[in-house]
């Protein structure tokens, strides 16, 4: 493999996030500052925080032979650890050709290698797609629907029509468990393939190795080849089972986002002048309430006896009278 370019080296993730990290931004902070405190002109100061910053970016830029833009340490344990362990053998198998003597053998070698990077690329896939899997199974939380399924397992027997929403209830939770079960069998499966393959792929460098130093012929090779060949195989076998339970996942996403109850409709926009409007409007007119009828207050009164009319035929009761 060709050594990296400036370019390369300069247009990786690793780079791009030193440009932007803290660390980098309080270093262009701190050299600036220690330069205006020794005494440097002004112009001078934020050059030297800038040196500062691209020390910090060269730290990061990435060295020797590895341009296939494959990062490791873009995914979580155990995915992360199996991308980096096919990648160790990688480097490996290649420190071994380059000790090979020049000629068929080396060729052949060589070529190997590019199978041999074909299934790391194949690797990589397949754990990026273990990684967003066990991240889509991190978001179901199985005691919960657990919970909830055993509660509405307990509301049964009521009325009819409450029996069957319980039961598509019912089905929906079960439906979620079955598929976090399927989740974690998938991803338990994954993770000791790879792990298999991995050593397998170890024990084909350390073949390789030997052969490299003691092999006399190119036929020397053909088991080698054959092993080779069928850890590609499965591998791509592997990364094309995650990418149909990708699709499962993803439709599975889809399903339960569809489940959600609906957003509540808004009646109408109301603005801040309808609202001013509706507070300062008069309230709505009234109907005066009718008042009971009274008679003329008895001689000596001026207002009638409270809640007692006076009788419609007949005299006023008179002062003292029950």
């Amino acid at each position: 493999m060709p050594e990296l370019t400036l370019r390369d080296r300069l247009y990786t993730r690793r780079v791009g996030t030193a440009m932007t990290s803290p660390l980098g931004i309080v270093l262009f902070g701190a050299g600036t500052a220690a330069a205006v405190l020794v005494g440097l002109p002004l112009v001078v100061a934020p050059l030297v925080g800038l040196g500062a910053w691209a020390a910090r970016v060269a730290a990061a830029m990435p060295r020797g032979f590895d341009a296939d833009g494959i990062d490791p340490f873009d995914l979580d344990d155990p995915w992360r650890t199996s991308v980096w362990q096919a990648k160790r053998s990688r480097r490996n198998y290649e420190e071994a050709v380059r000790g090979a003597k020049d000629g068929p053998l080396q060729d052949r070698l060589t070529e190997l290698g590019r199978r041999i990077t074909t299934m790391i690329e194949e690797c990589w896939e397949a754990a990026q797609g273990g990684d967003a899997l066990s991240k889509a199974r991190a978001r179901i939380d199985v005691a919960d629907i657990t919970n909830r399924l055993a509660t509405v397992q307990a509301q049964r027997g009521g009325a009819p029509a409450l029996d069957t929403t319980i039961a598509q209830t019912i089905e929906s939770l079960e439906s979620q468990l079955a598929a976090a079960k399927r989740m974690d069998e998938v991803i338990a499966d994954t993770v000791g393939r790879l792990q298999l393959l991995n050593a397998r792929l170890d024990e084909a460098v350390t073949r390789a190795v030997e052969l490299s130093v003691r092999a006399r012929s190119v036929e020397d090779l053909s088991d080698l080849t054959t092993d080779i060949d069928d850890l590609v195989t499965e591998m791509e076998s592997l990364r094309q089972t995650l990418t149909e339970s990708g699709s499962e996942t993803a439709a599975y996403d889809a399903a339960v986002r569809a489940a959600q109850p609906p957003p509540p409709v808004a009646l109408g926009p109301t603005t801040s002048d309808q609202l001013l409007d509706a507070a300062s409007a008069p309230p709505p007119e009234q109907a005066p309430a009718e008042r009971p009828m009274s008679y003329p207050p008895p001689p000596g009164r001026t207002d009638p006896l409270p809640n007692q009319p006076w009788p419609a035929t007949g005299e006023p009761p008179q002062p003292g009278s029950t």
